[in-house]
């Protein structure tokens, strides 16, 4: 007598566009600043920090490396760093319940993912919060660089705004310098190696000869005083 059970297996590809069938993918379209109509698909996502986890249970760099890509690997968790130093882990995920079509997971599904990996959670450790995804992270990756812009290391962004000016300005010059330098050299190549170059239409710029001081201490540009000795 054949006992197998009749009722029909749903196929898991069928079962996942129902799903997104039955979503309105309408509501993902946001309005940016510019104007401009982008469709994002997360508007707000969860922040998760867990600190003071652990020495034991974060073993080494190593396995913090590993647990850090493992996270990544979940496709509800948008991002993922594991401080071995600071003993802290911050994870960006989709939370259960979120108003999009995509995967989603729990915090207890985090902290369950967590301890499978010998990572033990204080739930008095943690702080969580809301994150705007267009904000934070649609408009940080996709937007131009300017609107991301940091001080350079060991200045503050108002030390950095007085001197920005200077900088480019110092940064400009020195690659004209350098282009100069380099249209010299490739001058005297020539020079040197006019079989190289004899078909080519090349005129030859007239160059200056240096001095027995300028040759051993270098020359001084134009517009410098005082000592000059190795750039000083």
């Amino acid at each position: 007598m054949d006992r197998r059970d009749n009722t029909p297996v749903e196929n898991a590809y069928i079962k996942d566009l129902q799903q997104q069938s039955a979503y309105d993918y309408t509501k993902d379209f946001v309005k940016a600043e510019d104007g401009k109509i982008y469709r994002v698909p997360y508007k707000t996502v969860k922040e998760v920090v867990f600190t003071n986890l652990s020495k034991d249970d974060l073993i080494d760099i190593e396995h913090c490396a590993r647990v850090q890509y493992r996270l990544l690997l979940q496709e509800a968790i948008l991002r993922a760093k594991i401080e071995f130093v600071w003993r802290r882990i911050t994870i960006t995920y989709n939370p259960s319940g979120a108003d999009n079509g995509k995967e989603k997971i729990s915090l207890q599904g985090i902290a369950d993912f967590l301890a499978g990996e010998g990572i033990r959670i204080d739930p008095k450790s943690l702080q969580e919060r809301d994150c705007d995804y267009y904000k934070e992270i649609f408009s940080y990756q996709f937007n131009p660089p300017s609107i991301r812009e940091r001080p350079p290391y060991s200045y503050s962004p108002e030390e950095w705004k007085a001197m920005k000016e200077r900088w480019e300005t110092r940064r400009v010059e020195g690659d004209n310098e350098k282009r100069r330098k380099f249209m010299e050299w490739q001058d005297d190549y020539a020079r040197s190696h006019t079989e190289l170059v004899s078909d080519l239409p090349i005129n030859f710029s007239e160059k200056k000869e240096l001095t027995f001081v300028e040759k051993i201490f270098g020359s001084k540009k134009k517009g410098e005083k005082g000592f000059w000795f190795h750039g000083v």
